[in-house]
């Protein structure tokens, strides 16, 4: 036993020295009953706009096709010489966590898909249901379609 295990469970004395503790079993098809964890991921709507100095337009497009390959999460990307903006789903535990992966996600694939030097200017983050809610009321961000890399 490892030295305070007794104590955190109930003290010395609650069981006998070499004593096992009984396994319990769920069984199968059974649920978590009330509310979620807090630690059960969830899934964040993000979009990433980067800007900086004009990039030929190829370079740009070629450069967002080579980061949707290395990561087939993202859902869209648009461009224009001098700025671009990603959506993609991030499946996380809480916003603070899906805001860490996205600001460095265009500075660690800068070189190996070949983007931009630009830099972030902005980033929204939201939660599925207020993503859907903004789709339903007409004032959200359009459902990315076409999937893939477009222009403005």
């Amino acid at each position: 036993m490892r030295p305070g295990a007794a104590a955190s469970r109930g003290g010395a004395g609650s069981r006998a020295a070499g004593e096992e503790r009984p396994l319990a079993s769920v069984a199968a098809g059974d649920r978590f009953r009330g509310e979620e964890p807090a630690d059960t991921p969830r899934l964040w709507h993000v979009t990433l706009s980067v800007s900086g100095r004009e990039t030929p337009l190829p370079e740009v497009r070629r450069a967002l096709e080579q980061l949707a390959h290395d990561h087939p999460f993202l859902l869209t990307s648009r461009y224009a010489v001098d700025h671009a903006e990603i959506r993609y789903w991030e499946e996380a535990r809480d916003l603070h966590d899906a805001a860490a992966v996205a600001l460095r996600l265009w500075g660690e694939h800068r070189q190996t898909a070949g983007l931009p030097p630009w830099e972030i200017v902005g980033l929204e983050v939201i939660d599925r249901a207020t993503y859907h809610q903004r789709v339903a009321e007409g004032y959200g961000p359009p459902p990315a379609s076409p999937v893939g890399v477009h222009p403005f």
